[in-house]
């Protein structure tokens, strides 16, 4: 098992999705985080009733948050490119020219404790989302032995995930999703902490 492990994976879950190209990532909050450092955004829109991180990034990444009512299923946009599809498995159904980050948490359909991904268009939008997962590294050379020349982020998935999401990923493949409903989460607008996040 080597990092050659987690490029075996991605090109797995790319070809379920229908995608040119997935990043696996330490988990979907991440790879969303990678998206947006990638594309410099300086707004996201975010349903009031999702996962608490998403909203989190905004403060985090210094950036502007738009909430919004939305009646969402299986995927939203935060920005017009970007969506968080964590609840998403559905064969084919990527959206051409986004980035898609799929999460892999224990209560998603392929369960792997923690991880995700993003679907991406091309090689180029890859290799940036790759080296920012992984230090600003190549992955497969030591990272002594590389001249390091852009930003990364410690959010590269490891071998041993990616080598679990390939063991499960047939009966995942075969299986009915659940099928999630906004009311599975809170109004996050309700809550304390995100007082001082709103415009």
């Amino acid at each position: 098992m080597n990092l050659n492990t987690v490029q075996v994976f991605e090109k797995k879950i790319a070809e379920f999705f229908g995608a040119p190209y997935a990043v696996a990532f330490d988990s979907c909050t991440h790879g969303i985080e990678a998206c947006l450092y990638l594309t410099k955004e300086k707004t996201i829109t975010v349903p009031k009733r999702t996962y608490i991180s998403i909203p989190f990034l905004a403060k985090k990444m210094n950036i502007s948050l738009e909430w919004k009512d939305e009646n969402w299923q299986d995927y939203y946009y935060l920005t017009e490119k970007i969506i968080d599809a964590a609840v998403l498995w559905k064969s084919k159904s990527f959206i051409n020219d986004t980035f898609m980050s799929l999460s892999f948490q224990y209560q998603k359909h392929l369960s792997l404790g923690r991880g995700g991904a993003v679907l991406c268009s091309n090689k180029s939008e890859y290799e940036s989302l790759k080296k920012l997962s992984y230090d600003g590294r190549l992955p497969n050379i030591p990272w002594r032995k590389q001249d390091i020349m852009s930003f990364g982020l410690h959010y590269y998935m490891t071998p041993e995930t990616a080598q679990m999401g390939l063991d499960k990923l047939d009966k995942a493949i075969n299986d009915i999703p659940k099928k999630w409903s906004v009311i599975d989460w809170p109004d996050l607008t309700l809550m304390k902490v995100f007082n001082d996040l709103d415009d």
